[in-house]
């Protein structure tokens, strides 16, 4: 197959060009190339995705699939008008954020209500308006695609620094703060895993919406398997909610944050998403501590980014939860 990826130059992107590239697909990645570089074997295509002209540099290319890893709506909304034609198979990559409701657990993506969109004269996404921005983005591909809502995405190469936090931390053992309750949920998906299924949606030419994600574990089960395979030296300390807001401890990702750590009841639903669609058509999953083994050693390798409490904090967060205990 011909491929077309709409970027490529960076993790999950790069990700996807390098398992078509491995399944021997002809692979074009057609990007700016100022974020790294494009997978080995595959071919770049420099373009500018936020001018009205930039997709030029594909005039007269043909492809078989295209996919697209874009936030902005209105790069989307350029890119569906110039390259989207009969016959071609097309794939958006989209996020779970779009879901407007994350309190119930278990929603299915078919079901499952949505922001609303942000309005047709937003061409650029901010964090505060991403799931919305997402919404629109889909709406601009239209429902005759394969849609992909990814959770949040692990692995080696990671620019956000979220994942990377545990597998740097257990591997440090001792003692390590850990959030919430161990029955806790934990749902994440492998970059490489979502990949080969990406590339696999594009082989199959599936169609429809599903959600990228795992399977749902306890975060007492994702610690446990992750420091099994760094350093099962590990000892859990369980600290509740409060506390931790008490002592600036904060959420999902960045600094001072234990990642992966949301507030229930309030995110029961972003974290036990039912996958089970996504796993009847191809989508797998390897263990967690092979992700955090090969995220581990990609860190070392290459001294990728890690966010979140640092060695200080945790042992402060740590020295007042046991004082708070003993009296």
């Amino acid at each position: 197959m011909r491929i077309l990826i709409l970027g490529g130059s960076q993790f999950l992107g790069r990700a996807i060009a390098s398992r078509a590239c491995a399944a021997g697909h002809e692979v074009t990645c057609a990007a700016r190339g100022l974020a790294g570089p494009i997978a080995h074997g595959a071919r770049l295509i420099r373009i500018d995705r936020d001018v009205a002209d930039g997709l030029a540099p594909l005039t007269g290319e043909m492809f078989d699939a295209v996919i697209d890893v874009s936030r902005q709506p209105g790069q989307v909304r350029r890119a569906v008008a110039a390259l989207k034609r009969p016959g071609v198979h097309w794939t958006f990559v989209s996020t779970i954020s779009v879901y407007a409701d994350n309190r119930i657990p278990g929603q299915r993506a078919d079901t499952a209500p949505l922001r609303e969109p942000v309005s047709v004269e937003i061409e650029h996404s901010t964090d505060a308006i991403y799931g919305a921005a997402k919404v629109a983005c889909e709406q601009a591909v239209g429902d005759d695609a394969f849609i992909c809502r990814a959770g949040l995405i692990a692995g080696p190469e990671d620019p956000t620094g979220r994942f990377a936090y545990w597998p740097a931390r257990l591997a440090r053992g001792g003692e390590v703060l850990a959030p919430g309750s161990p029955d806790d949920a934990v749902q994440f998906i492998d970059v490489r895993d979502l990949a080969q299924w990406i590339v696999h949606a594009a082989e199959a030419r599936l169609t429809g919406v599903y959600d990228g994600i795992g399977p749902i574990r306890t975060r007492g089960e994702f610690l446990a398997e992750c420091a099994a395979a760094l350093d099962p030296s590990c000892a859990f300390t369980w600290v509740d909610r409060a506390f931790l807001e008490a002592h600036d401890v904060r959420r999902w990702a960045g600094p001072r944050s234990l990642p992966l750590w949301l507030p229930l009841p309030h995110f029961a639903g972003f974290m036990t998403r039912d996958t089970s669609p996504a796993r009847a058509a191809g989508l797998y999953s390897r263990p967690p501590g092979e992700t955090a083994r090969d995220t581990l050693h990609w860190l070392r390798a290459s001294n990728g980014p890690v966010v979140g409490l640092t060695a200080d904090e945790e042992q402060d967060v740590l020295a007042a939860w046991h004082a708070a205990k003993r009296t």
